[in-house]
């Protein structure tokens, strides 16, 4: 079968090192050029698409792929001890009701700025985002170093170190140990009696101080769809087999993973 996979128009480095680790193993690599789904990948029996939630908003149905992401309040529902904060999955409305500093984010696009809000005050307006929009809000924490773990077929695939007191700062294996930590405490994750996760996901995962002891404890900062993901110092061959798990033509969605599909809107050409 003949395998595609499909970029955005504005193609970021990640994208360009996923089309180098795509032809390496044989596949077709195709860049658009507007939103607009060519006519001859409509419904492409081997398409794959890495690409940000709104172009695969605007084209995924017609390509007729799907495209696994996390549980919306996955974050909330883990226990304390593997986020070391406390998480809440809410709406808007009630977060406009905050009295104290929060870390508020959308938990799976970018419609308002992920950063701790002084108040709920701080947040947007009904009149820019309805009062039914899901929210993660989180206690403040600084988080001393970050890693991106690409997780897939039961096992993490590839790690990075992505930020450090909260700069960019790549760096992967060979260049911080702390990426086998990063692994080990991530593969975790994996075990019974957690929430569950797609079959091929991002977890970031970092380091921060424990508020009674001090000492720099592991903590889980979030998960994300990998068919939207940078993949930072990771091996881009490993990150790309994640990325093409986690976005394949429909059909080919294992049972377990439907649950996890991301709801595609129907785009009329």
């Amino acid at each position: 079968m003949d395998r595609v996979l499909i970029l955005p128009p504005r193609v970021t480095e990640t994208g360009l090192a996923f089309a180098d680790a795509a032809r390496r193993r044989g596949m077709r690599v195709e860049t658009m050029r507007t939103w607009r789904l060519p006519e001859h990948l409509a419904g492409h029996a081997g398409a794959h698409l890495y690409a940000g939630p709104l172009f695969a908003d605007a084209v995924g149905a017609e390509l007729g792929v799907g495209l696994l992401e996390p549980d919306q309040d996955w974050l909330a529902r883990l226990p304390r001890e593997w986020t070391r904060r406390d998480v809440a999955f809410t709406t808007l409305a009630q977060a406009r009701a905050l009295d104290r500093p929060a870390f508020v984010k959308p938990p799976d696009d970018k419609s308002f700025p992920a950063r701790v809000y002084p108040s709920g005050a701080a947040l947007p307006g009904p009149e820019v985002l309805a009062d039914d929009t899901p929210v993660l809000v989180s206690d403040v924490v600084t988080f001393r170093v970050e890693f991106r773990l690409f997780l897939g077929a039961g096992r993490v695939r590839a790690v990075s170190r992505y930020a450090v007191d909260g700069e960019l700062d790549l760096a992967g294996p060979a260049e911080d140990a702390r990426c086998a930590d990063a692994a080990a405490f991530a593969a975790g994750l994996l075990g019974p009696g957690l929430p569950a996760l797609p079959s091929a996901v991002v977890v970031d995962v970092g380091l921060l101080a424990d508020a009674a002891t001090g000492r720099p404890e592991w903590a889980v900062i979030e998960a994300n769809a990998a068919w939207a993901s940078g993949h930072y110092a990771a091996d881009p061959d490993e990150a790309l087999d994640v990325v093409l798990s986690a976005s394949r033509p429909v059909a080919e969605v294992a049972p377990a993973d439907r649950r996890f599909l991301r709801g595609l809107p129907t785009v009329s050409r």
